[in-house]
């Protein structure tokens, strides 16, 4: 049985339907509506009046059937300037001083909606990626489901097949997040069926397998799985399970490794909730987790031997990236009050990749982070947004701009950061939702794909191996 709290969690959302989209478990209204505001975890459920504020995780992808042309978008109504290059012999910035990295160049990526591919050109997004924003990473999320719909049957791979191409011949560095079991293999399916593992996890790393080796040399990076702590990824007979998690990583990680030690494998990043509770029917079901308890965990259980990065999440939501849970903040202009009337550190984009890379460290290892999706949302000029979304309102499209080069510009500069992709370049472009798509906010091109100031300001912005 679902409990209250993903029935809420689904219209909250309007259960927007396809290869689903972005959810996180940030209960904002126990202080405004309760009075009460659940700090550092613990096992506290919310009330049915909560909302839930969603950060930036999952991808879309489209419905695909046996008949009719695959999707694509049109064309962009405006001509996208490349930004122009600062000319030779400029004075290095500050940023240009820094020390390398220590595995490695920075990455500069972004996720896209590379499965649907503009008037019929794969590479057209990629093109933008690589030679407008000057980025040198893409993300694509892959799922197992799409290609595997039935146990005896064929695989499927048309749908990916396109897109790894693309980015290779555009000379992009490729991530895949590889997620969603089919549901033959799997003993629980209930009423709703969502996102889970395998009952045999061995079949996920035999999955992943095969994808390194049909596309050998052409993907650079795995993330295994995505947001595990949320029952929208982990939708099992026993609840979320951070255990269960690290053996499905270990699996996956070996599997990887036997066959091309060059790919930097990411565990799945969790969704900063910032907040536990379990099914209404069953209190010890888990069906959300706080992400430092769930990562605690993980490290217990020895996830650290079995990954090359730390994924993590984050929605700035209406907080600049340089600004701690802590600090006082107080943007006294906002619509959205919970970083401010409610602080705490799931709000906070800078306390949140601090305090992972602090517990990594505790723990004796010096694993670097890979940021899988970050970004801000602005909805500046929009006359409507998803339920849940109104701190998109909050932000200006020149706030956008500002805080997401300011991120990529910290991250560089904090120096235990691997990879980083905006979440989105695309998906408003792509989505054919409008302004309810609670991924368009955070997009860089506008429906019509002309640009938003971000996408000039990300590409002018210097980028520091």
């Amino acid at each position: 049985m679902q409990s209250p709290f993903w029935d809420n969690l689904q219209a909250a959302l309007n259960r927007l339907t396809g290869h689903s989209l972005i959810l996180v478990v940030l209960i904002w209204f126990l202080l405004l509506g309760a009075g009460l505001f659940c700090a550092f975890g613990g096992l506290s459920l919310p009330t049915d009046e909560a909302a839930l504020v969603p950060t930036a995780g999952g991808t879309t992808t489209p419905e695909t059937g046996e008949e009719g042309p695959a999707p694509t978008a049109t064309l962009p109504a405006e001509t996208i300037i490349i930004p122009t290059p600062a000319p030779a012999g400029a004075e290095p910035t500050a940023a240009s001083l820094l020390p390398p990295l220590p595995w490695g160049e920075f990455g500069y990526g972004a996720a896209i909606q590379g499965v649907i591919p503009v008037a019929g050109d794969y590479s057209y997004s990629m093109r933008q990626v690589k030679d407008q924003l000057g980025f040198n990473w893409v993300k694509q999320q892959l799922r197992w489901d799409d290609i595997y719909h039935t146990e005896t049957g064929q695989p499927d791979w048309g749908l990916y097949d396109p897109v790894v191409e693309a980015a290779h011949e555009t000379g992009l560095k490729l991530m895949l997040s590889i997620v969603d079991s089919p549901e033959w293999t799997r003993s629980y399916i209930d009423a709703d069926p969502l996102g889970a593992p395998p009952d045999d996890l061995t079949l996920y790393a035999n999955f992943v397998g095969e994808v390194v080796d049909r596309y050998k040399g052409k993907v650079h990076a795995i993330e295994v799985w995505n947001e595990q702590n949320l029952n929208r990824e982990w939708d099992t007979a026993n609840g979320l399970n951070p255990e269960r998690y690290v053996e499905l990583l270990r699996l996956a990680y070996q599997a990887i490794e036997s066959r091309d030690p060059s790919i930097v494998v990411i565990s799945g990043a969790l969704s900063p909730t910032g907040m536990t509770g379990g099914d209404s029917s069953n209190a010890n079901r888990l069906i959300y987790m706080d992400d430092y308890a769930y990562l605690q965990r993980m490290i217990d259980a020895g996830f650290l031997d079995f990954v090359d990065c730390i994924g993590v999440h984050h929605n700035g939501i209406n907080l600049p990236p340089d600004v701690a849970w802590n600090e006082g903040y107080n943007d006294s202009t906002a619509s959205f009050r919970g970083p401010f009337d409610g602080p705490h550190h799931s709000w906070s984009f800078k306390s949140t990749i601090w305090d992972y890379y602090t517990m990594a460290q505790q723990a004796g290892y010096n694993k670097p982070l890979c940021l899988t999706e970050f970004g801000w949302a602005s909805a500046e000029g929009w006359s409507a947004v998803a339920e849940g979304f109104s701190f998109a309102w909050d932000n200006t499209l020149a706030e956008q701009a500002q805080w997401e080069v300011q991120a990529f510009q910290l991250m560089r500069e904090w120096g235990f950061i691997h990879l980083a992709f905006l979440w989105n370049l695309d998906y408003a472009q792509k989505g054919g939702v409008g302004e309810t798509d609670p991924n368009a906010p955070y997009s860089l091109l506008n429906f019509d794909g002309s640009p938003r100031p971000a996408y000039g300001a990300l590409g002018g912005m210097p980028k520091i191996p």
